[in-house]
């Protein structure tokens, strides 16, 4: 805190604790015109209700004095007049880092512990799974929601199905939430209106929606020699550079006819920021613990 306003907070202190004691100490003793009735003479209701006066209670005296004791008392013990450390040196900062060092201390044979497994195994473990949960839903649910179902508007996955972009192993979500992941789908509107549309139909071919059959096999050759390139002849999808599988009814931006068509002509893009600058390795691994349960409800007993 700077000269300027260290003065200023003590000028601002010494004001209203100046101002409220003298009116403490003047009003007990203050005299206040009163008539022969023992009332100030202010009415109400046509003089039904009249003002009275009584002294202050001896209990209301006690007790506001009692805090005026309490309150020079810490200013002097805590910091609140200024510059002024008070005499206990206390800190905010200091109480902050020693509640910090004290979890710590409390965390640390947990985290021992919990470093001799692998995220599979943590999936099974109740207290990393209580950890991960608390992570997650600090960091991930904004995207994909507290339960972890996605968000379809913003590309963001279900983590709770068994479909991954870029594989459900522990390693593989671990690597998801350490590195982020950036997934481009390039657009293909320069293929012509007519193209896209005929992609659009093989697409609903082969995930098994209805279609139109002709328009889907004109698209075939198109599509071996363009989109099989990421995801692969049979429109399985490659982990490897996050090409999702196509075969399915799992849909990341959306599996209607508008949204297919959307996708090829328009291309998508898809980002998953990298979380190792915010969570350390152990709050990633709980976390990944945590998501690949998500997906192995046969893991819900533990939770």
């Amino acid at each position: 805190m700077t000269t300027f306003w260290s003065v200023w907070v003590m000028a601002l202190v010494v004001l209203n604790m100046g101002i409220t004691f003298a009116l403490f100490l003047w009003a007990p003793w203050a005299k206040v015109p009163v008539k022969a009735d023992g009332t100030t003479g202010h009415v109400w209701a046509h003089g039904a209700i009249r003002e009275g006066l009584n002294r202050l209670p001896r209990w209301w005296i006690v007790l506001s004095g009692s805090m005026f004791i309490a309150a020079f008392i810490y200013l002097w013990l805590y910091p609140g007049f200024g510059a002024r450390q008070g005499k206990l040196g206390w800190t905010a900062h200091g109480q902050l880092a020693d509640a910090v060092a004290a979890n710590d201390a409390k965390l640390r044979p947990v985290l021992e512990r919990l470093r001799l497994y692998s995220v599979e195994q943590l999936s099974n473990d109740r207290q990393a799974l209580q950890m991960g949960k608390v992570s997650f839903e600090d960091n991930c649910a904004a995207c994909h929601g507290r339960a972890g179902k996605g968000n379809m508007a913003l590309g963001a996955p279900d983590l709770t199905d068994n479909d991954w972009l870029y594989g459900g192993t522990g390693k593989d979500i671990t690597t998801s939430i350490r590195a982020g992941r950036a997934g481009v789908m390039p657009a293909w509107n320069a293929l012509g209106e007519a193209t896209d549309n005929n992609l659009t139909e093989y697409v609903l071919q082969i995930s098994g929606q209805p279609h139109d059959a002709k328009l889907a096999a004109a698209a075939a050759p198109v599509f071996k020699s363009t989109c099989a390139a990421c995801h692969g002849a049979d429109g399985k999808g490659n982990q490897g550079v996050g090409a999702p599988n196509l075969t399915d009814t799992v849909w990341l931006h959306g599996g209607t006819r508008a949204d297919i068509h959307t996708t090829i002509r328009d291309g998508r893009q898809g980002h998953m920021p990298n979380w190792d600058k915010r969570l350390s390795e152990d709050d990633i691994r709980v976390t990944a613990a945590y998501v690949y349960s998500l997906s192995h409800r046969e893991h819900a007993n533990a939770r």
